[in-house]
Order: structure tokens, then sequence, then C-alpha cells
């Protein structure tokens, strides 16, 4: 089965954290992750019953439309047997909030088990302390779910996870 090349365009991939969340995007031609920030978590207090766009959420917003990207990777934390927990119900509505404010480029969950293992062992093998590993682990972390989606992309021609659906759009909606 041949599959028709995947449009050019920049992806960019998100590490969702309690605290921290972190950014890496690719080129245009999705061949190489690299880091782009770390960003602290907002929490807005809705008012009047309206709740803002967190900072963290609208600046993911922004780089989607600078960089013209047309897939956003979220990484799912699963455990390691592969079920799901709170840290991927936050994951999912974290996910949900942006594909619903980047619509029409697509948002995709994609397994992230061993993602900050991988960069924090990446971060110490290039002589980064391991005091210095919070500022950046958030980014290397985002490289790593990238760097994954796109070794996939290339491997099997389509694109990597499952579909973010919001309110019944999407290109898996039924």
């Amino acid at each position: 089965m041949t599959h028709e090349p995947l449009p050019r365009g920049a992806r960019l991939a998100v590490d969702v954290g309690a605290v921290r969340v972190g950014l890496a995007a690719s080129d245009p031609d999705g061949l190489v992750a690299t880091p782009v920030e770390t960003l602290a978590r907002d929490t807005p207090k809705a008012v009047g019953g309206v709740t803002p766009v967190p900072a963290d959420v609208a600046r993911i917003v922004d780089e989607v439309a600078e960089r013209f990207a047309r897939v956003v990777y979220v990484g799912l934390p699963r455990h390691l047997s592969g079920a799901e927990g709170a840290a991927s119900e936050h994951a999912r509505a974290y996910a949900a909030r942006l594909a619903g404010l980047v619509a029409p480029v697509e948002v995709r969950m994609v397994d992230e088990r061993m993602s900050t293992v991988t960069a924090h062992q990446a971060l110490h093998a290039s002589g980064r302390a391991g005091r210095k590993h919070r500022a950046v682990v958030d980014q290397a972390a985002a490289v790593v779910i990238l760097q994954s989606a796109l070794d996939v992309e290339r491997g099997r021609g389509v694109r990597a996870g499952e579909a973010v659906v919001v309110d019944g759009q999407g290109p898996d909606a039924a």
C-alpha cells in the first residue's frame, strides 16, 4: 500500500507537565526536532464564568501560526504498563483545549513513555549538570516526543498517534 507524501510544514511537540510545558519544533520537511522553549504552566481563574486562555497555551497557539505548523503532537504520559492515569487525563484536557484553538491544524496524542528519562540521559551525556536539567528537560522531552513522531511519519507515511477530536470535528471523527 502506498501513501501520498505528507504535506510540508513544521510540526510542533508539547510535553505537558504540572509546572512546566516543553515545546519543540521541526523544520518544514519534518526531518529534525529542535528545542524551542520551556513555558511556565498558567492556570488563570474564571472571571464572570469565562476562563481566559492560559499564557502557555496562547504561546503555543502563536508558535503554530508563526511556523505555519501542520500538526501539534502532545505527549501522552502512560504508565509503563500502558495504562493511563491522572497525568494522561491532564494531557488529554490540555490537548483538547489546544486543538480547539489551533483548528484546523491537527493535534495528535503520542505515547511519551520514557521521554523524560531519555531527555535526562541525553542532557547528562551532553555534560549538563543534573541541577541544571530542570530548566531544559521539558524542552528536551518535547524533542524526544517530536523526533519519535517524525520517525513514524517517515517510516509509515502517516501521522503518529491519535487525533484529538473537538466537538465532533477532526480527521478521525465519525
